[in-house]
């Protein structure tokens, strides 16, 4: 008898917590968040890629530098703030590292080098597991899973700086507008499969190594296609580079 009078209040309680769980879906944290979050990132990379004229010649450079600027001041005191000091910057360094290697060695990692696709292939796996942890840590806040630091409004803030310089490097790399948009949505699509992850788990401490990973591939990034700009300008103007 007592089983099937609380049995009604069972289910009432279990649709009230669909309900929650839908209706969270749709908040800036919950699931709605990743999307608009990658469609920010898309929408200002289009942008990027279809700038044209003596803009796009500085487009490049430009990219460069927000990228390094957004490492530099955004992704870095995130994971100082949640690995330490030491872990981040020695995954960072070591990313560069073999990037810089591998550069030298001729293979196609540098976006001043005219390696079209495949330099494209590389900065978007580095773009895809950023991407996929702006969506997880925006949604694991309102999942309840990590502390709320205005994580949703500051990932949609970077958003804008991250997609004009994926748009601008795949610009440079060079490709035609169709391919380097195809690129582009496969670099930030991961952001809302990172939300679906987030709304049942938080973010374990691998994603914390991988971001650092990440983040020495963008400055990697960032500072050959300013050093790349930089050497082309002396080259033109008849200055000697030392």
């Amino acid at each position: 008898m007592h089983a099937t009078k609380s049995s009604p209040q069972r289910v009432g309680g279990g649709r009230r917590c669909v309900i929650r769980r839908y209706i969270r879906g749709l908040t800036l944290s919950g699931i709605f968040g990743p999307l608009l979050a990658a469609a920010i990132a898309i929408l200002c990379a289009i942008a990027g890629i279809r700038i044209a004229g003596h803009r796009a010649r500085l487009l490049v450079p430009a990219s460069g530098a927000i990228l390094v600027a957004v490492t530099v001041f955004g992704l870095v005191p995130e994971l100082v703030h949640v690995a330490g000091l030491v872990t981040p910057l020695v995954l960072m360094g070591l990313a560069y590292l073999v990037l810089t290697v591998l550069d030298r060695k001729g293979y196609p990692v540098c976006p001043s080098c005219s390696h079209g696709e495949a330099f494209a292939e590389t900065f978007i796996v580095a773009t895809g597991i950023h991407a996929f942890v702006d969506g997880w840590g925006m949604s694991a806040v309102e999942a309840g899973h990590i502390a709320p630091m205005a994580i949703g409004g500051a990932i949609l803030f970077h958003k804008i700086p991250e997609g004009l310089a994926l748009g601008g490097l795949l610009r440079g790399a060079p490709l035609r507008p169709s391919r380097a948009i195809a690129f582009a949505i496969l670099a930030e699509a991961p952001t809302v499969a990172g939300g679906f992850a987030g709304l049942h788990a938080a973010p374990g401490v691998w994603v914390t190594y991988a971001l650092a990973v990440a983040s020495g591939s963008f400055l990697f990034f960032g500072v050959h296609a300013v050093e790349g700009w930089w050497i082309r300008t002396n080259l033109q103007s008849g200055k000697t580079i030392k």
